[in-house]
C-alpha cells in the first residue's frame, strides 16, 4: 500500500478512517470533500503532504481554498474520480449518495482495494461496480459494520453450507411505536439514535428501517446470496453486527463495539488484524435480545425487499427517492410516514427503466429525485 485515500473526509465515516490511519501510522495521499469548508482546510493542514479534491462550492469558495492550500487543491467530481483512480493506493469511499457511484467505480478500475461504505454505489450499480472490479483487478472490502462482519462470518465458510445471512438492526429510536404514534415525530427524535453515531440520512434512515433495507440489498450484492436467503432481525443493543445461519443448525456471530472504526480498520489491514489502541470488548454484563421487525408500521423494509427481488433499476429509484424524502423530512417539507410513501410511489412509476450503463444508472437516479421530489411537493 503506497497509502490512503479517504473520499468523504470531512463526513463522519471519513474523519474515523483519518482517525484510524493516524492510529495505524498510514499515509493519507488523498482527501476529498463535496464543498469547500473550513473542515477540509483544517484537514488539508494536519495532513500537510496530502492531494485535496473537492467537488462542489462556488467558485469564490474554490478560490478561497485554493489560494490557502495551494497547487494541491483541485475542484470537480472530476477531480474526486481522478483521485480515487491514483494506482496503488486504498481508497476508503464514505461519500453519501449517487455522487460515491463514479469514484468507486474508478478506484475499483484502477486495481485498488475499495473500502466501501457509500452503500448507494452498491445499491444503485451493484452489477456495474463487481464488473469494474473484475475488469481492473480491484478488492472491494465493505466498511459497513454489518457487511463486514459478514465478510468476516463467510471467510473460510464453504458456501454450500449457507443456509442465510441474517442482518441485524437497531430499530432506531422509535422501536415499538406504532403508525399513529409517528405521526407528528420531528427530525430531531428521528435522530436521536440509541446506539451508533452517524451522518444525518443515515440516522434517520436507521429510523425508518429504509437503511437495513440498503443493506439487504447491498448483502446479495457482496456475497452472492438470494433475497430469500436474508433475514433482518432487531436488535436493540447493536452489539451483534451480524449472523450467519449454517445449513448443519449452527449460528455464527460477530460480536463487538457500536464503534465503526473497527470495520474501518479492518478493510483498511485485511486480510491482517492490526490492533490500533481501540479497547477490547467485554462480555460480562452484556444483555441480548431480539425481534422481528414490525414492517406494517416500518414499510421502507418491505419496499426495498420489492426493489431489490424487482432488480435493474428499482434499486436506484429507491435509494434516490429515500434521499429525497429523508432530505424533505429533515426540512420539515414531509411527516415522518410520508418517506416510505414517496419511495412506494417513485418505484410504481419508475422501477422498470434500464440500468446497464453508468450513465443509465445517473439518468434513472435524476429521473427519480425529480419525481420524489415532485410528489413531496404534492403532498405539502
Amino acid at each position: 500500500m503506497s497509502g490512503v485515500v479517504v473520499l468523504g473526509a470531512t463526513g463522519s465515516i471519513g474523519l474515523q478512517a483519518l482517525d484510524v490511519c493516524e492510529r495505524l501510522g498510514l499515509e493519507v495521499v488523498g482527501l476529498a470533500s463535496g464543498r469547500p469548508s473550513r473542515q477540509i482546510l483544517e484537514l488539508s493542514t494536519r495532513f500537510s503532504t496530502s492531494a485535496v479534491a473537492v467537488s462542489g462550492g462556488s467558485g469564490e469558495e474554490r478560490s478561497e481554498l485554493a489560494a490557502a492550500i495551494g497547487q494541491r487543491a483541485e475542484f470537480g467530481a472530476d477531480a474526486v474520480v481522478a483521485m480515487a483512480a491514483k494506482t496503488g493506493v486504498t481508497v476508503v469511499n464514505g461519500i453519501v449518495g449517487a455522487a460515491g457511484l463514479r469514484p468507486s467505480i474508478a478506484a475499483l478500475e484502477a486495481g485498488n482495494r475499495l473500502g466501501l461504505a457509500n452503500k448507494e454505489s452498491l445499491v444503485a450499480a451493484g452489477p456495474l461496480v463487481l464488473d469494474a472490479a473484475r475488469r481492473g483487478g480491484g478488492e472491494l472490502i465493505p466498511v459497513d459494520s454489518e457487511h463486514s462482519a459478514l465478510h468476516q462470518l463467510l471467510s473460510g465458510v464453504d458456501r454450500s453450507e449457507v443456509a442465510s445471512l441474517v442482518i441485524t438492526a437497531s430499530g432506531g429510536p422509535f422501536l415499538g411505536k406504532k403508525r399513529p404514534d409517528l405521526e407528528d415525530v420531528t427530525p430531531a427524535q428521528a435522530m436521536a439514535h440509541p446506539t451508533w453515531t452517524m451522518g444525518g440520512r443515515i440516522t434517520v434512515d436507521s429510523a425508518t428501517l429504509a437503511n437495513k433495507g440498503l443493506e439487504v440489498i447491498e448483502a446479495h450484492v457482496l456475497f452472492g446470496v438470494d433475497f430469500d436467503q436474508i433475514e433482518v432481525v432487531i436488535h436493540p443493543q447493536s452489539l451483534v453486527h451480524s449472523f450467519v445461519r449454517l445449513t448443519d443448525g449452527a449460528l455464527l456471530a460477530h460480536v463487538g463495539h457500536t464503534d465503526m472504526r473497527i470495520p474501518i480498520q479492518y478493510a483498511l489491514t485485511y486480510p491482517e488484524r492490526t490492533n490500533a489502541g481501540l479497547d477490547p470488548f467485554e462480555l460480562a454484563g452484556r444483555t441480548l435480545s431480539f425481534e422481528e421487525p414490525d414492517t406494517d408500521t416500518f414499510s421502507a423494509l418491505p419496499l426495498a425487499f420489492a426493489a431489490g427481488r424487482a432488480g435493474g433499476a428499482a434499486p436506484a429509484v429507491f435509494n434516490a427517492a429515500d434521499e429525497v424524502a429523508v432530505a424533505a423530512f429533515v426540512q420539515g417539507r414531509l411527516g415522518f410516514l410520508g418517506i416510505a410513501g414517496v419511495i412506494e410511489r417513485t418505484l410504481a412509476d419508475l422501477a422498470g427503466e434500464p440500468a446497464a450503463s453508468i450513465d443509465e444508472v445517473l439518468e434513472t437516479d435524476r429521473r427519480a429525485r425529480q419525481l420524489a421530489a415532485s410528489l413531496v411537493a404534492g403532498v405539502c
